[in-house]
């Protein structure tokens, strides 16, 4: 079953200094969290954040594209999780046909947002990643705390975000197991 989520967050794992997307579903407390790249979480965060350039960036280019040949972007579906690796379908409307395009859920994040498309997940991800969401009263923000002893999170706004994600070096990633 398809749950409904939107971008509740962007936060920083704080042990691999990895950024992650938080997901929240619309009707529910649950989300998922998926730890991205860099430059993902900056596309992403430029667009929560409505920055425009006189220029477009890839993202931005990947709507370009799409809009030109045609086509619009009905929704993204994050689909499953393998090996630590979350998948994710495009599907695209062109001249009455329907497709599905194999991307990564944090391009497919960020090409939603620029298109205002729905997101939606698989209801039994929401379930195996499900974390609490706590306010951080001293931190003016949320954090979030994972089942077991999962990586604690610390949420930036896209400024914040961004950044922190131009100061950081290739060495300082570490990679993230569920």
């Amino acid at each position: 079953m398809l749950v409904e989520v939107k971008v509740q967050s962007l936060a920083l794992d704080r042990t691999t200094n990895t950024p992650v997307v938080i997901l929240q579903e619309l009707d529910g407390e649950r989300v998922l969290p998926i730890w991205i790249g860099p430059g993902e979480a900056s596309a992403i965060a430029m667009q929560l954040a409505d920055m425009e350039f006189s220029r477009p960036l890839t993202h931005d280019l990947i709507c370009a594209v799409m809009k030109g040949l045609g086509g619009n972007l009905q929704k993204v579906i994050i689909t499953k999780v393998e090996a630590s690796t979350y998948y994710a379908e495009m599907i695209v409307r062109r001249n009455g046909e329907v497709f599905s395009l194999d991307a990564r859920p944090s391009d497919s994040i960020a090409v939603a947002l620029r298109v205002a498309a729905r997101i939606f997940a698989q209801d039994d991800l929401l379930e195996v990643a499900a974390i609490e969401i706590a306010e951080d009263e001293s931190a003016g923000g949320a954090s979030a705390a994972g089942k077991g002893d999962a990586a604690p999170h610390e949420a930036m706004g896209p400024e914040e975000l961004k950044e922190h994600l131009r100061k950081l070096n290739p060495e300082d990633f570490g990679r993230f197991t569920p």
